[in-house]
C-alpha cells in the first residue's frame, strides 16, 4: 500500500481542519481529491508532503510515518509558485536534481523544449502559465512512489491542459501514485482511476470511477455538482 492514513486529524487553533480522515491507496492509482474551497484538501496534501504536523491519528507512505524518509518518496507541486524567480528555467533544472537524487534531469529538459519553452529564460520574465508548466515538470520528473498535485492546470490555458495531463499520465511510473486536488474535474476525470469527495474535512464519498459511473448512470463531474450542490 503506498497510503494509509487513519483517523487523521488537524487542528488549527478552535478550528478543525481534518475530522478523522481515512484512506487507503494502492500503487498504480491517479486519483481525484475534489471538494470545496476549505474543505480539508490542501491541508491533507500539505500533511502528506510532510509540510504540516499531525494533530491525531496517523499517516504512512509506503509503510514509513510521514517525516525525513516519506520526503524522499513524495513529490509535491503546491498551489503556489515555489520556484526562484532569478534563476533560469534550465538552473532551477539543475538545482533541483541537487535536492533530488531520482530526479530526471534529460527528462525535464525534453519536456521544456517539448513546450517550447526556452531554458535560459529566466523565470521571472516567465508568464504565470509557463511558470505552472515549469513547476508540473519538476514535479513529474522525479521517481517518487507518491505525486501530490496541488491545481496542477489552474492556471494552465485550456489548449495547454492536454498536454498537462499527459505529461501527468506518461511521467508517473505504475508502481506509484498521484493524487490530483483540482476544480477542474471534468478536465481530469478521463485519467482518473479514483476519486475521494472530501468536505468539512471528512471523506463524504471515495470509490473507483468506473464503478460509480456505472452504477450512478453519471459522470464523477456531475455527481460531485450534486453531492456539493449550494
Amino acid at each position: 500500500m503506498v497510503l494509509q492514513v487513519s483517523n487523521l486529524v488537524k487542528k488549527y487553533g478552535n478550528t478543525v481542519a481534518l475530522r478523522g480522515v481515512n484512506l487507503n491507496l494502492p500503487e498504480g492509482r491517479i486519483v481525484g481529491l475534489l471538494g470545496p474551497n476549505g474543505s480539508g484538501k490542501t491541508t491533507l496534501i500539505k500533511i502528506l508532503a510532510g509540510i504540516l504536523t499531525i494533530d491525531g491519528g496517523m499517516a504512512t507512505i509506503c509503510d514509513n510515518e510521514i517525516g525525513v524518509k516519506t520526503k524522499a518518496l513524495v513529490s509535491y507541486l503546491p498551489d503556489k509558485s515555489f520556484l526562484c524567480e532569478w534563476m533560469s528555467v534550465e538552473k532551477m533544472l539543475n538545482y533541483t536534481k541537487d535536492f533530488f537524487p531520482d530526479f530526471r534531469l534529460e527528462r525535464a529538459m525534453e519536456m521544456v523544449k517539448m513546450l517550447g519553452i526556452n531554458p535560459k529564460s529566466r523565470i521571472k520574465t516567465l508568464s504565470k502559465g509557463t511558470k505552472e508548466k515549469v513547476s508540473l515538470i519538476i514535479a513529474m520528473s522525479r521517481d517518487a512512489k507518491l505525486y501530490l498535485l496541488d491545481e496542477p492546470i489552474a492556471g494552465v490555458d485550456p489548449a495547454a491542459r492536454d498536454y498537462v495531463i499527459r505529461t501527468i499520465i506518461n511521467n508517473y511510473s505504475p508502481n506509484s501514485t498521484v493524487i490530483i486536488s483540482t476544480h477542474l474535474i471534468s478536465d481530469v476525470e478521463p485519467i482518473l482511476s479514483d476519486f475521494v469527495f472530501i468536505n468539512n474535512g471528512q471523506i463524504v464519498l471515495a470509490g473507483n470511477v468506473d464503478d460509480t459511473r456505472i452504477r450512478e448512470q453519471k459522470s464523477i463531474d456531475h455527481l460531485f455538482r450534486e453531492v456539493f450542490r449550494c
